[in-house]
């Protein structure tokens, strides 16, 4: 059976590069014509590196390779879209990682429903030493995610992927209501 990399012609073949000597050489063209069928699927690539870079655009096993470079820790589980679209906006999900838009955002990219978020955590700047602590004893994250059909979501992909966003030492409730 034959691939399409086993069909592509060379952009570029090496045969009608040779000086005039060679043109009519019968070797020297089968020779070349061989290296052309090795050389096309690189050239291919070359001229379609942007597309590579793009995780829309590009090949699934690629889109995996992406990820690393942006170090994003992919579940296999997931569909290929919701890895596309992962990858796609890894930069800006480590840009709020850590925080309740972060948290939020990753949620809604994986399940597509509306995304609500109550912590015990706060913040508080005191000019005096042994001021009161913020937030809630012990620490608390309740996520409440509202879909369509919460038949359809995979509360064990769900709350695999949130236990990586939130710290190991926070306690962590999903809800997924319509």
């Amino acid at each position: 059976m034959r691939s399409a990399v086993d069909e592509l012609i060379s952009p570029h073949p090496l045969g009608e590069r040779m000086p005039a000597v060679y043109t009519d050489d019968d070797f020297t063209q089968r020779f070349t014509q061989a290296l052309d069928e090795v050389i096309a699927p690189v050239f291919t690539v070359l001229d379609c590196f942007a597309a590579y870079l793009d995780p829309r655009l590009a090949p699934a096993d690629f889109v995996d390779w992406l990820a690393g470079w942006v170090a994003l820790d992919l579940d296999e589980s997931w569909t290929p879209a919701q890895r596309r679209e992962l990858v796609a906006r890894a930069v800006r999900l480590h840009r709020f990682r850590g925080t309740r838009r972060g948290l939020a955002e990753h949620v809604w990219l994986l399940t597509g429903g509306r995304v609500d978020i109550a912590d015990s955590g706060g913040v508080s700047v005191s000019p005096r030493p042994h001021g009161p602590i913020p937030g809630s004893s012990p620490a608390h994250v309740l996520i409440r995610i509202r879909v369509a059909n919460p038949a359809a979501v995979d509360r064990a992909r769900i709350t695999a992927a949130v236990r990586r966003m939130v710290p190991a030492h926070v306690a962590t409730t999903i809800e997924v209501t319509t």
